[in-house]
């Protein structure tokens, strides 16, 4: 009996959790690593290998043109391997530039101009910011959107929204100047600012009011586990009339699938600023355990909501490695641009130092992550 009950939490666990997970991973990392791919044949450049995921081969292929297109036993990532590279991170191999053919040789990676080398890294977050905009545009178009007018019905007694003077009945036009069109845009605007006055203008009838107010910093249960945002302290309205569905235009959707790719992006660096400034908590990053938990609860919600997060995490997977950290593509951009401006590449001996600190800080940072994700779910 005990034995059938394990096995169908393992069960429930792998449908509900794992295989959602490696789903929306796995076309979000193919998008990323493709856009690295077809470039760099689009530059002339051979491919030894796509891998989804690193390790042990489980198994694979290859193509016409000799490339190895390989699924390995570790899922959380990928990588293409051009000619002359070392490794996965894309190191310059010297010793097999060497023993290449000439003709190998002008297919390699470091024999290209730089522009060429840059055009190939910056594919990689190009494609995951495309994939992105596709699914935000895909789903405005064909499912609408639905937008919550911003009224307030009720106000929590002694909260910030209390204190500032927040009236039931008032309709929120704009934080810090920023037009507020529906609740969870203010919502959204809220949580990520606790602790900082917010200038709200409230239309209370029929004149227009102007609050100050801070949120709290709280400590709330989500389903994704428990988060610190910030809470002003007001509900939504609950009248039918409040709530509206639009179904844009073509350009319309393709409009706001730009808006919110790069209205996430904006949101995400705020946070890392706000991270690096001490305004927030790095508490709030998460790792693979806590991405899966949350892929988990969002595929019970249906499809739509699956393929937004899909295009969330896009996002942040092409916007994380935008970073200037050696070992992401962001590393080599900066170090593509430090041979533009000097007319040579950077010694092999600093590139590889570079590369080596750049995969210490993202041990270091996985391990953090991973410790959130299980003091989350632990305390949750």
């Amino acid at each position: 009996m005990i034995l059938l009950s394990l096995g169908t939490t393992l069960m429930h666990i792998l449908i509900g959790n794992i295989i959602p997970f490696l789903f929306v991973l796995g076309i979000v990392v193919f998008v990323h690593e493709f856009g690295h791919f077809i470039v760099g044949r689009w530059c002339g450049v051979g491919v030894w290998t796509f891998s989804l995921g690193f390790g042990p081969e489980l198994f694979g292929f290859n193509d016409r043109k000799g490339t190895r297109w390989r699924i390995a036993a570790v899922p959380l990532g990928g990588y293409v391997k051009f000619y002359g590279d070392q490794n996965a991170a894309g190191l310059p191999d010297e010793a097999a530039l060497a023993k290449m053919s000439p003709e190998m040789r002008r297919k390699s990676l470091p024999a290209q101009p730089v522009w060429a080398r840059a055009l190939i890294v910056a594919a990689g977050p190009a494609a995951n910011f495309i994939l992105a905009i596709s699914i935000f545009s895909a789903t405005a178009y064909f499912y609408g959107k639905q937008t919550l007018t911003p009224r307030i019905e009720r106000i929590e007694p002694s909260s910030a929204a209390a204190a500032a003077g927040f009236l039931p009945g008032d309709l929120v036009l704009k934080v810090d100047g920023q037009a507020i069109p529906g609740f969870s845009e203010l919502q959204q605007v809220v949580s990520t600012h606790p602790g900082k006055p917010l200038t709200f203008v409230v239309e209370r009838q029929g004149q227009d009011v102007t609050l100050v107010a801070t949120p709290v910093l709280t400590d709330v249960k989500t389903p994704f586990g428990r988060q610190s945002i910030g809470l002003l302290g007001v509900r939504p309205s609950t009248d039918p009339s409040d709530l509206h569905y639009t179904y844009p235009s073509l350009l319309g959707a393709v409009g706001s699938g730009l808006s919110e790719t790069f209205g996430f992006v904006e949101k995400t660096l705020s946070y890392v600023a706000g991270m690096l400034m001490g305004r927030e908590s790095a508490s709030q990053l998460s790792g693979p355990l806590g991405i899966g938990q949350a892929v988990g609860v969002v595929a019970s919600w249906g499809l739509v909501p699956l393929f937004n997060f899909m295009a969330w995490m896009s996002v942040s997977v092409g916007l994380i490695n935008l970073f200037p950290i050696p070992l992401l593509d962001g590393g080599h951009l900066l170090f593509f641009a430090i041979e533009g401006s000097r007319g040579r590449p950077l010694s092999d001996r600093t590139q590889e130092m570079g590369f080596r600190m750049g995969l210490a800080f993202v041990v270091a940072l996985m391990l953090f992550v991973t410790f959130n994700d299980v003091w989350r779910i632990y305390t949750s």
